[in-house]
């Protein structure tokens, strides 16, 4: 039996990717915040974002997060998900 995707399956983002494209883009964490708090504004008509402690997490030790979580940093950074995960060697 299939079962269909789980957005709240755990999985490990690429914490320097994204840290760096943040940093590309000369925005401090809040301004990354701000920028997925608006992606989700336009896309729902609410303004969810994540904390900033998980953002740091993220960036500095590639925590394990909800794929859902993922969708909105990627959505902040105007990317697709699959471009901010860690790739196995």
């Amino acid at each position: 039996m299939s079962r269909g995707f789980d957005e709240e399956r755990s999985i490990r983002p690429d914490g320097l990717a994204i840290q760096r494209l943040r940093r590309d883009r000369g925005w401090s964490r809040r301004d990354l915040l701000e920028a997925i708090a608006e992606a989700a504004r336009r896309a729902t008509g609410r303004r969810e974002t994540i904390s900033q402690n998980l953002l740091e997490a993220i960036e500095e030790g590639n925590e394990a997060i909800p794929y859902s979580t993922l969708c909105r940093i990627a959505a902040g950074l105007d990317r697709e998900p699959v471009e901010l995960v860690f790739e196995a060697s």
